[in-house]
């Protein structure tokens, strides 16, 4: 197991072989969480909120499509416009 020193900054540097292993790169954001004394560094990705939203949006089945051709979308878009303007009648 290598052993790592902690500088003047409280900066510590990661041996090559555990940069490898989980593939850590310059300018790779880690997560740092202490549990029972342990300090563990996660890997973790930045995902732009309006991405995160469409994830979220497809795993909850609110997508439309495939479509076969841009005549299809269109006739999909036209017909869920009607949709949405009966509903804001009846809400009204």
């Amino acid at each position: 197991m290598p052993l790592v020193k902690v500088k003047a900054k409280y900066q510590v540097t990661l041996p090559t072989a555990v940069r490898e292993q989980v593939g850590v790169d310059v300018g790779d954001l880690l997560e740092a969480h202490v549990e029972r004394g342990k300090i563990t560094l996660t890997p973790k990705t930045v995902v732009d909120r309006e991405i995160a939203e469409g994830l979220a949006d497809i795993k909850k089945g609110r997508t439309y499509g495939p479509f076969s051709s841009a005549e299809e979308l269109l006739h999909s878009l036209h017909r869920n416009v009607r949709k949405m303007k009966k509903k804001s009648k009846s809400a009204a």
